[in-house]
């Protein structure tokens, strides 16, 4: 078949680019095969090369693909044969080969410079000190963290992947600069694995530069948990899993090679004489600050623009699997250069590759998506992207999570309130966020206004602290607010419940005293852990201190940060310090949940501000009323986005929800139609106890009853026949337990509320 003449039998092909038909026909194949119901036959794909694309410099391949099919069950077998361009980057080897050999060239001559200059000024000893306090001897600008963990013992100078001096990030091999502070980081470490993955992410960009000549944009590690990806332009190509073999082919070159991860330092000139080939490095080195040290690192034949830092050489990556292929824009915008991103995951052994593939196999059958729609919780609709539909059963878990924060409030001693979603944008210029966050919200004119949907409920809260004159009688001041926000998040970006544009927090802004903080902090730390410990997370704790750029003075950063690490040493939980990571305006502390699946999501927030109450000048009246002092505001939040965590929960139980969470409690199945009656009377009764239950009146086998009852996940399947009707009892199946009991209403009614009051 033609390929113009694809064009016209593919629904929607018309006009399109080799690359978009490609993808077009392989959707209106899925959906013949769909409509067929099983496909019979499926030839081989033959690939032939094939002449330089029109209007790109890809070449193409032809690929035939046969389809026997039946459009209904009683249909004649029908085939379709297929045959499209596939296109297949082109790579010009002359052309990458000197912009390689340039940058090696550039790169050698700068670090002969640097080790030149080194030894004139090194040899002087050095003190370098553990973390246990004793101290080794070296050589300032000759001795490296390896040489230091190697006279320690050869195994830690194996496993040591990076190194803190001073507390900053250092490169094992990069020699130490004076007396410092050392120490040493395996894989088992955030430190440890987050640089693992990020240098695995440069040897990801050499084999995709070497296999597809493409221009690298950005390759960071993601997410702990989750790997790393790089950005890169292919002026075309769309990636899929067909390439995954050739990329990891030439990633195990380059491991095999044991290139040495190597850095120096360069000027502003220096580097964009290096990358000038690529307009994206460019943009990133003219935006640096012209104070910023900028460092370029190689392996093998890849030299790239990067802080750093890294792992000794490629050796350390035994295992590795690229995960997935997407598209992406440059700077996430939908109006610049269009990228591909191919994600991967990387282990010192295979074993922990293993591991983590299986659960990956695992994730997807907990995927939020599927399960929400099996379970008809929820689903989205294109006339409203990134908005959620919450159907009955999911609107029942969606207020439980919010009936279950509100009775905390009011233990708690918090106050809900009710704050407007829309406001004049001179509240967000007053608050900042028109200058830094303006691109994030939905914005729009009213009688020659500018007004903005609220993304955050904040600054509305400031509003409600200011309104009227406050004493410190009334601190902490603690105000929780539910209120629906809206971010203006890229359409490409949005993801399920877990990236939307309408959502809602349990959000609360907490306004105290400085002296108060600690006791606040604590409490909220509590409260996070009484919540979790329901939910069945664990957690772990970060401390994130004062950054460089910060607002506000050295003496009020160090009485916060001091409270906050009492308040967590109170705490009693292990927690580790995140030096210089907070936010300008307040140290934090991170909270780091767990699931089933040892996956890690950032949802509670504990973060100190000094800049909003600032900005509103908030004041209260002091001891002293002749004193007006400014508050300190916490931001506050445990369930964080409530669609998130319900996407996070559905996947943690797997669908099967804890009885007090459960959207289908209870179901009443009659043993046959003589015993529907007595059936309708049990579901009323439960039903008038507050719990949710359904009664199947389907004039299916009992069998088949209890067996739908059960891939629907109730809790409780309640099977009763004419005896129970006398009796007055019902045959009680827990489930996912083969076992049943007989109960009478009112024993089945207490261990109902039972199993409630474990979770209240």
């Amino acid at each position: 078949m033609k390929f113009r003449k694809l064009r016209q039998l593919v629904p929607g092909g018309r006009g399109l680019q080799p690359d978009r038909l490609f993808l077009q026909t392989a959707d209106y194949i899925l959906l013949l095969r769909n409509r067929s119901g099983r496909v019979l036959e499926k030839q081989r794909r033959k690939y032939q090369p094939r002449i330089k694309c029109s209007g790109c410099s890809n070449t193409l391949e032809e690929v035939h693909v046969q389809i026997w099919f039946r459009l209904w069950p009683a249909a004649p077998l029908v085939s379709l044969t297929v045959c499209f361009l596939k296109p297949v980057m082109a790579v010009d080897q002359a052309y990458l080969d000197a912009v390689t050999e340039k940058r090696i060239r550039l790169f050698q001559s700068i670090q002969a410079e640097q080790s030149a200059a080194r030894e004139k000024i090194g040899g002087e000893t050095i003190k370098v000190t553990l973390p246990d306090g004793s101290i080794k001897e070296g050589k300032k600008w000759i001795t490296t963290p390896f040489v230091v963990a190697k006279g320690i013992s050869k195994s830690l100078a194996a496993d040591a992947l990076i190194a803190e001096v001073n507390g900053t990030l250092w490169d094992m091999t990069r020699p130490l600069e004076g007396d410092c502070d050392l120490k040493l980081f395996k894989f088992d470490s955030n430190e440890g694995r987050d640089t693992f993955w990020h240098s695995r992410a440069h040897i990801l960009g050499e084999a995709l530069e070497r296999e597809y000549g493409c221009k690298l944009c950005i390759g960071p590690c993601t997410t702990r948990g989750e790997g790393f990806y790089y950005d890169a332009f292919y002026n075309g190509l769309a990636l899929n899993e067909d390439h995954f073999e050739r990329i990891k082919s030439q990633a195990k070159k380059a491991v095999a090679e044991k290139q040495l991860f190597e850095r120096i330092e360069v000027t502003r000139d220096q580097a964009l004489e290096m990358f000038s080939e690529n307009s994206f490095k460019v943009e990133i080195i003219n935006e640096l600050p012209e104070d910023k040290t900028i460092t370029v690192y190689r392996c093998g034949p890849l030299v790239d623009l990067c802080r750093g830092p890294h792992i000794p050489n490629t050796s350390f990556v035994k295992a590795f699997a690229c995960l997935k292929a997407s598209s992406s824009y440059w700077r996430g915008k939908s109006d610049r250069e269009s990228l591909q991103r191919v994600y991967g995951i990387s282990f010192p052994d295979t074993k922990r590759l293993q591991e983590y593939l299986d659960l990956l196999e695992e994730a997807k059958k907990r995927d939020h998506r599927i399960l929400g729609q099996n379970q008809e919780l929820f689903f989205f609709h294109p006339l409203s992207p990134g908005s959620c539909f919450f159907l009955p059963h999911g609107t029942r878990i969606y207020n439980k999570l919010m009936d279950f924060m509100r009775n905390q409030y009011r233990e708690r001693g918090y106050h809900e309130v009710l704050s407007p979603n829309i406001y004049n944008m001179q509240l967000w210029e007053t608050s900042g966020h028109a200058a830094n966050y303006k691109d994030n919200m939905f914005v729009f004119e009213i009688e020659k206004q500018e007004f903005g949907l609220k993304p955050m409920n904040c600054p509305g809260h400031c509003l409600m602290f200011e309104h009227r004159v406050r004493s410190y009688r009334e601190l902490p001041l603690r105000l929780a607010d539910f209120g629906v926000l809206h971010r203006n998040e890229l359409s490409g970006a949005l993801t399920g419940l877990t990236r939307v544009r309408r959502f809602q927090q349990d959000d609360a802004h907490i306004f105290c005293r400085e002296s108060q903080i600690k006791d606040e902090v604590k409490s909220g730390l509590e409260f996070i852990n009484y919540a979790y410990d329901k939910f069945g997370f664990t957690f772990e704790l970060e401390l994130s201190t004062r950054p460089e750029k910060h607002l506000g003075d050295k003496e009020t950063w160090d009485k916060a940060e001091a409270a906050l690490s009492e308040a967590l040493n109170e705490f009693g939980k292990p927690w580790q310090i995140n030096e210089g990571d907070g936010a300008f305006y307040g140290p934090k502390i991170d909270i780091g949940v767990f699931d089933a699946l040892k996956r890690k999501f950032q949802c509670a927030t504990l973060q100190l501000d000094f800049q909003l109450p600032a900005r509103f000048n908030l004041t209260y009246s002091a001891e002293d009323e002749a004193k007006r002092e400014r508050p300190v505001m916490i931001h506050r939040a445990i369930l964080g986005s409530v669609e998130r965590m319900l996407a996070i929960l559905l996947e943690h139980y797997k669908g099967k929800w804890p009885f007090w969470l459960s959207p289908r409690q209870a179901i009443v199945c009659p043993v046959s139609e003589r015993s529907q009656a007595y059936a309708l009377e049990v579901r009323d009764r439960i039903h008038q106890a507050g719990y949710y239950v359904d009664v199947d009146t389907t004039d299916r086998k009992i069998q088949k009853k209890v067996r739908e009852a059960q891939l629907a996940q109730y809790n409780y399947i309640l099977v009763v026949g004419e005896e129970e009707a006398k009796s007055g009892q019902v045959s009680v199946r827990v489930r996912d337990k083969a076992d049943h009991s007989v109960k009478s209403m009112d024993d089945l009614l207490a261990h109902f509320r039972d199993e409630v009051e474990v979770f209240h």
